[in-house]
């Protein structure tokens, strides 16, 4: 898999509430190099969720630059964004936001069926994809079928099934238990080690700990930006 080189210049983004205004992220200038994996970490409503959105392009900053693997995306039409987050972005969310009414390997499917891909190619990626996270018996099964850990292998699986160049985490673990967190997360950071850049909102100290990086954000801004060696338990 390819990754993504991430440069964020002078990002401001501004919420207004009734008569105030909110800066949820301030003046922010972060450089990601590609493959490096990044725990984005702080304290409820410092700006990590925001700063998530964007790097995802759902939302854009009032002033700034963001530029992915050398592309100025914010200037892009939403059509040109959708492209962009189709072919090189991955989304991993802490409540799997799957299809209720999709099969695994429909929603596994969903992305190549909006990116227009040939059914014969979707059916090939698909059965491997179910393979490769073990999920080859629950092909036809429901979300509301699935155990929690299978419901996120599924929206991983669906998450790089287009082959993205970085993978954007939101509390990935949160909705699961300690032995099937750790689980996925070794998926995550599988995929970072094939070269994914990988970046991961999290609350969790130990986890945020395992990222190469950690930024800990306060007040819309970058406070800490610590650089170090994965804190990873010995298999």
């Amino acid at each position: 898999m390819s990754s993504a080189q991430i440069e964020l210049t002078g990002v401001e983004r501004v919420f207004h509430l009734g008569d105030s205004e909110v800066h949820a992220l301030r003046n922010l200038n972060l450089s990601i190099a590609a493959g490096e994996y990044v725990a984005v970490m702080g304290p409820s409503g410092s700006g990590k969720s925001t700063l998530l959105n964007l790097l995802g392009l759902l939302d854009r900053p009032n002033t700034g630059l963001y530029r992915l693997e050398g592309r100025d995306v914010t200037t892009l039409s939403p059509d040109e964004q959708a492209r962009v987050r189709s072919e090189r972005i991955g989304f991993v969310f802490q409540s799997f936001h799957l299809v209720p009414r999709l099969s695994a390997a429909e929603n596994i499917a969903l992305p190549m069926v909006l990116a227009g891909l040939a059914p014969a190619q979707r059916a090939a990626r698909v059965k491997q994809a179910l393979i490769d996270y073990g999920l080859g018996d629950r092909a036809k099964h429901r979300p509301d079928e699935l155990s929690g850990g299978q419901r996120q292998r599924v929206a991983i699986a669906r998450a790089t099934i287009m082959r993205p160049a970085v993978i954007l985490a939101d509390e990935p673990t949160g909705n699961l238990d300690r032995a099937t967190g750790e689980e996925v997360i070794r998926l995550l950071e599988a995929l970072n080690s094939e070269g994914v850049t990988l970046i991961m909102v999290t609350h969790d100290a130990s986890l945020g700990a395992r990222a190469r990086r950690q930024l800990l954000m306060e007040d819309g801004a970058v406070k800490h930006d610590n650089q170090r060696q994965p804190c990873v338990e010995p298999t």
